[in-house]
């Protein structure tokens, strides 16, 4: 207990150590670092009204493999379109990183409940030195199946997982975009009592092609990768009075953070390019081009954090390249730090790229191109990276000579 403990305080340490966001009015004292399981927060002097020129930052941390669950009992701020005044800003992490940033808040109109999509949840409050009203009121707790999940990507998990799932028990999450895009879902892992109907135990996805009920999914058969019609996906979880399972495991990517490409050529780039990527993000690009092509990848530019300095290895943030639609596709590279890596060419039609970014330490990022052809004969994909710059044509795809019989 004291050493997770210590653990916490020193992750709140370096995290509210990275910007001075926990400074109030001098007299008065609000913030800090919340590190029960469950608790309770308000704005300075609430239900009465707030102090002027106020901002109070409060870290929620709680432990390592959950998340939190970010309510809101009470709600009224001065309000502006914009929340230029007054405002509540809510963060998916630090606080001190705007790649974070969930949404800001002012009005009387309380923020809806939100998921972090990991262990650490950031709320800010701030006052100018006009208007004042009687603030908020949240609560908070870890563990708790379902809520409403904004952030660019993130895990899911009956409750309990890996363990046994509980009897009774129903979680219902909506995944939200921002703006049109969609969202792909994809399990890693899958056990949940089966029956024909799925009618005892099941996992049902709504939003996602099809009939408008939704997809029902139960047994040890992991659901196919699901992507959303619109910029919403439900995914509703139901155990009934017996008989459970290990649950599941799965991972969503949302706007920026997924996307398909079917043209024969293209370019696109990591999260918020040139400007630094968000923190504990994981990002699919799939590339997937007619039967007979073949996928080559030029990189541009690649500036992501250092590799591990004991193992020199890509253990923290890392590009990886899949030969394939799936992480389960043969690996053609994994990359970190500054170093542009050659081309790489897929052996069929599709190819990924994943960015998994950790909890500190962010950089540019990465821009690509990439091109496709047709296979035939002796035919491959051939050109030159430095044709590739930002504004520049990819390179026409040409078979070489064959090689002498």
């Amino acid at each position: 207990m004291l050493a997770e403990l210590g653990s916490y305080l020193l992750l709140a340490v370096t995290l509210l150590g990275l910007g001075p966001r926990a400074q109030a009015m001098k007299g008065v004292k609000c913030g800090g670092v919340l590190s029960a399981p469950s608790g309770n927060f308000s704005s300075p002097n609430f239900p009465r009204l707030y102090p002027y020129n106020t901002e109070c930052s409060w870290l929620i941390v709680v432990a390592e493999g959950s998340s939190v669950l970010l309510t809101f009992h009470d709600f009224d701020l001065e309000y502006h379109d914009t929340c230029d005044f007054d405002f509540l800003e809510i963060y998916n992490g630090a606080s001190a990183d705007k790649g974070n940033l969930l949404g800001r808040f002012c009005g009387q109109v309380p923020p809806p409940p939100f998921t972090s999509s990991w262990h650490v949840m950031s709320v800010v409050f701030h006052s100018d030195k006009h208007v004042a009203s009687r603030g908020f009121a949240a609560g908070y707790q870890k563990d708790v199946c379902g809520g409403v999940l904004t952030s660019l990507s993130g895990a899911l998990t009956s409750p309990e997982y890996p363990n046994n799932y509980p009897n009774n028990v129903e979680c219902r999450w909506v995944i939200r975009a921002a703006g049109p895009a969609t969202i792909k879902l994809v399990f890693v892992d899958f056990q949940v009592e089966g029956n024909e109907e799925c009618t005892y135990d099941y996992v049902a996805v709504l939003g996602g092609p099809g009939p408008a009920r939704g997809h029902h999914y139960c047994g040890s058969t992991r659901p196919p990768t699901l992507v959303s019609v619109g910029h919403e996906l439900q995914v509703v979880f139901k155990s009934d009075f017996n008989i459970g399972g290990r649950g599941f495991k799965a991972y969503y990517f949302s706007g920026e953070c997924q996307e398909v490409y079917v043209a024969v050529r293209g370019n696109f780039s990591s999260p918020q390019y040139p400007g630094s990527y968000p923190n504990n993000i994981r990002c699919h690009w799939t590339i997937r081009l007619p039967p007979g092509y073949r996928v080559k990848v030029f990189f541009l530019d690649l500036d992501l954090e250092e590799p591990n300095s004991l193992t020199r290895t890509c253990d923290f943030d890392h590009l990886a390249a899949f030969d394939g639609a799936s992480e389960e596709a043969p690996l053609l590279g994994s990359w970190c730090g500054h170093n542009v890596p050659p081309p790489i060419t897929s052996s069929h039609n599709q190819l990924l790229l994943l960015l998994h970014t950790d909890r500190s330490a962010t950089r540019r990022g990465f821009s690509v191109a990439y091109i496709g052809g047709q296979l035939g004969g002796c035919g491959v994909l051939v050109g030159e990276g430095k044709a590739l710059r930002p504004g520049l044509q990819p390179p026409s795809c040409i078979p070489p000579a064959c090689p002498d019989p």
